[in-house]
């Protein structure tokens, strides 16, 4: 199928055409192969994923010039369906094949064909106008009930890979949860869902003290401001708390790290206990050491959290709209003709919110 005659001829993108340097280019409007929709996209959220790919490459079959950005949600433009041509629509940060073993097994979130949006779909990506992606795993919006389209962007991975870490962890109401990097881009979500799912008591542990009295006022029963603490002082803490509350302090808690940092996944491990679960949910490079046999004897689980099935997408999004997970504290909408400003300003750490990039070609 081919674009609509309504639409332009070209789209345009920010495209990394070497890392740490954009360019804006127009790429002629594609051709849509069969079952694929055109998405243009109104915000698109910037992820610390797109910023080391933008500072240190990608690391993928695809090379420059490239356009990044997979937090995307638009309208489609032109489908097959033309019922669809005029929904607003999130599309999901994974895209898996639906034909291997992994996504029979239900667990296509993980698939080893997946295609992301600004990572392996060829040169389209979220920071530009349009978008081609397959129409049947689109998430259609219904109503919005006020929240601006462009917030709804964050949903593609900032709330769905913490909807996903909550599964992975069997998250139940009367659950004892932890959250390590609680303020972050990520972790702000994290600690809302796992309130919004019937958490009994969130703790919630970052480095930005600011963010963390906000959190207290969404989703977070008690802060911990780990700097100049070692962790026995954290521990004591919680278990000052914990005694408080009438809580267990070293049983049955559940550990989402979502720093990605090396002090935050030693922090997380170190406060694993018994019959605890420790989610690894932040991504970062560097190592770190333990002692395996730890698990044995608090017979604990460490568990990976890979994106999230676009199937889930829906109930992701209801807890948005339910007001179970809000979005306006947490995000920011910038102009995209701003990119280069912004991708410093977050590498930085100089942005107080998640920042959604708006077109303004």
């Amino acid at each position: 199928m081919s674009p609509s005659p309504a639409l332009p001829p070209t789209l345009k993108a920010w495209q990394m055409v070497e890392p740490g340097r954009l360019v804006l280019n127009a790429l002629p409007m594609p051709p849509l192969a069969p079952g694929e929709a055109l998405v243009e996209v109104r915000g698109c959220g910037v992820c610390h994923t797109d910023l080391s790919y933008f500072y240190l490459g990608v690391p993928t079959v695809d090379k420059p010039p490239l356009t990044l950005g997979h937090e995307i949600a638009g309208v489609v433009v032109a489908a097959e369906d033309t019922a669809l041509v005029g929904r607003e629509v999130i599309v999901p940060a994974l895209l898996p094949c639906r034909r291997c073993e992994i996504c029979a097994s239900g667990r296509g979130n993980r698939c080893l064909k997946q295609r992301m949006p600004g990572n392996s779909m060829g040169v389209y990506g979220g920071f530009a106008s349009h978008i081609p992606v397959p129409a049947t795993e689109l998430c259609l919006v219904p109503d919005r009930r006020g929240i601006p389209l462009e917030h709804l962007a964050v949903v593609a991975d900032a709330i769905a890979t913490p909807y996903h870490a909550a599964q992975r962890a069997e998250l139940m109401p009367g659950d004892l949860v932890v959250v390590v990097g609680a303020a972050g881009g990520v972790g702000s979500f994290m600690t809302q869902l796992a309130k919004g799912m019937g958490a009994r008591a969130v703790i919630a542990i970052d480095v930005n003290a600011e963010k963390l009295k906000l959190m207290l006022e969404h989703g977070a029963d008690f802060a911990i401001d780990p700097r100049g603490k070692s962790v026995k002082e954290i521990k004591e803490a919680i278990k000052v708390w914990c005694k408080e509350q009438g809580l267990p302090a070293n049983s049955g808690w559940k550990i989402f790290e979502v720093s990605g940092s090396k002090p935050g996944q030693e922090l997380a491990l170190a406060l694993l206990s018994f019959v605890g679960k420790l989610i690894i949910v932040g991504y970062g490079t560097d190592e770190t050491s333990y002692m395996l046999s730890k698990l044995m004897a608090f017979e604990a689980d460490v568990l990976g959290v890979w994106g999230c099935l676009p199937e889930d997408y829906p109930k992701v999004l209801q807890l948005c709209l339910d007001g179970k997970i809000a979005l306006a504290p947490f995000v920011e909408t910038l102009p995209m003709s701003r990119i280069a400003e912004v991708f410093d300003d977050a590498h930085h750490g100089r942005l107080r919110k998640r920042a959604v990039l708006t077109p303004d070609f």
